[in-house]
């Protein structure tokens, strides 16, 4: 389900989303709000929407989630302007915002003892769907060379095959999924809005939960910072060519999907917090290390580390979070960390576009690397677990 619905969603964003904009006469910071609006509804809607499920049960919804992915894409058929593009693009977000934390607590209620490894594969199969929705979504665009660029007819081409990805992912969930939570019972919509709010108060009071969420936050500034700028900077500075650009962000990728499986059952074996560690400190020293290093070799190698890091990071984190909660509660520790996680991926372009108008890429990475440095004290004093 979770490789579906992402490879639903990734081919509903990128290429497809940006140039789509372009198409409809969208200029450079329209196509980027354009892009960034449906990870604004993820702020606004992961908390409440794993609160949700803690208080009426996870199969209902997710099964909600579900339907917004198999629905939306095929919306986009009927979009002939930018406005319209917009409004589709915040609903559309709902579809992660309820989906993914209520799916992580899914894996959550079901793991036991090995939260970290089963979070850590549901995770690696949903990123391969991301992975294959990009290159897919551009192959639907593709024309023949000396061809004007996409017509209307490929990107709603695009959006059938998006919407048809959806579809399999709720047909999947309608025949296997069952309600692994219990939630408790309550006496009229005053007592589920009471418990809704008690989950929320409960889970946002324990600062081990915020703390943990923000270094997942943190490592995802670098992640995003990365996303956007690693390419230029490759391009621009270090004299390569885009393909190789492209394979540095790539290999990053791989490194991550291989490793997070074995990092989450270390991390049930020997603990969470000595990973999370380690993993902030090699995205800290590779992220900042980028500025320093031109040879296509040695940023494959820094690319690899922070691969190496950012799957430390991931693959505990979740894991810890759950760890801290009871279990009825796991539906709203995942909306925190979902939604702290979606800051932190947002604001990472933001932060470094803002740094590097007015310096070098060195001060600007080294900027972001000491604040993941910094974090690392504050996680260890602030963290503790029996």
């Amino acid at each position: 389900m979770g490789f579906f619905a992402r490879l639903s969603y990734a081919l509903a964003r990128s290429p497809v989303l940006p140039l789509f904009a372009l198409y409809l006469g969208a200029g450079p910071e329209a196509i980027g709000f354009a892009v960034g609006i449906s990870t604004v509804t993820g702020i606004f809607f992961k908390l409440p929407s794993g609160a949700l499920s803690d208080v009426i049960g996870r199969k209902k919804t997710m099964l909600t989630g579900l339907i917004v992915f198999a629905v939306m894409p095929f919306t986009y058929l009927f979009v002939k302007d930018y406005q319209l593009l917009i409004v589709i693009r915040f609903i559309h977000g709902l579809a992660t915002a309820v989906y993914g934390p209520v799916s992580m607590a899914v894996v959550a209620d079901v793991a036991g003892t090995r939260k970290g490894e089963l979070l850590s594969w549901f995770s690696s199969v949903t990123i391969i769907g991301n992975l294959l929705g990009a290159p897919l979504g551009g192959f639907i665009l593709h024309r023949t060379p000396g061809a004007a660029g996409p017509a209307l007819g490929d990107f709603q081409t695009a959006y059938l095959v998006s919407g048809f990805a959806g579809l399999m992912s709720l047909i999947l969930a309608l025949g296997v999924l069952r309600d692994s939570s219990h939630p408790e019972k309550h006496n009229g919509l005053k007592e589920a809005y009471r418990k809704f709010m008690s989950g929320i108060k409960e889970v946002m009071s324990d600062r081990r939960v915020v703390v943990t969420s923000s270094m997942e936050g943190l490592q995802n500034m670098t992640v995003g910072a990365l996303e956007a700028f690693l390419p230029i900077y490759a391009v621009t500075v270090a004299g390569l060519n885009e393909f190789q650009a492209g394979l540095l962000w790539g290999v990053q990728v791989i490194i991550t999907i291989l490793s997070k499986p074995v990092m989450g059952k270390t991390s049930d074996r020997y603990g969470r917090k000595p990973l999370i560690t380690a993993g902030l400190v090699l995205c800290a020293v590779s992220f900042g290390a980028v500025p320093l290093l031109k040879d296509f070799y040695l940023l494959a190698a820094a690319a690899v580390v922070f691969g190496l890091g950012e799957s430390l990071v991931t693959s505990s984190s979740a894991a810890l979070v759950a760890d801290i909660c009871r279990e009825k509660h796991f539906g709203t520790a995942m909306g925190t960390f979902g939604t702290i996680f979606d800051i932190g991926h947002a604001s990472g372009p933001i932060v470094a576009g803002f740094l590097l108008a007015g310096h070098s890429y060195l001060f600007s990475f080294c900027v972001i690397a000491a604040a993941l440095l910094l974090a690392v004290p504050v996680f260890a004093i602030t963290v503790r677990v029996k």
